[in-house]
């Protein structure tokens, strides 16, 4: 066995951990934003859900061409912590998430 660390030197995973980077950033700066403790005891169920809307949304995105980047990616994200968390009675209005007309033309078409 070597030790040599290939893994970290795939662009592939230098993607993912940029994509993931820039979740959790829009994710600390919503929770910053509307003064939501990072340790609220609603959030466990709350960043679950938006896992499995954002992870049920982003092929589907990606496949519309709503999803074009990174950065679409993390506001795509964003759009969906900010829909669970409402779903728990915090008041996250739509003017304080990330605008990309290409995502909230997406959700608006996921709404009707």
């Amino acid at each position: 066995m070597t030790d040599r660390d290939d893994w970290g030197h795939d662009p592939s995973v230098q993607g993912m951990r940029r994509l993931f980077a820039r979740m959790e950033i829009i994710q600390k700066e919503l929770l910053e934003r509307f003064n939501i403790s990072p340790f609220d005891t609603r959030l466990r169920l709350r960043r679950e859900g938006a896992r499995t809307l954002f992870e049920r949304l982003w092929p589907l995105a990606a496949r519309q061409g709503a999803v074009v980047n990174e950065e679409d990616v993390s506001c795509l994200y964003g759009h969906c912590l900010a829909r669970t968390l409402r779903g728990d009675g915090f008041d996250i209005p739509d003017e304080a998430l990330p605008r990309n007309e290409r995502i909230l033309k997406f959700l608006s078409e996921r709404q009707r």
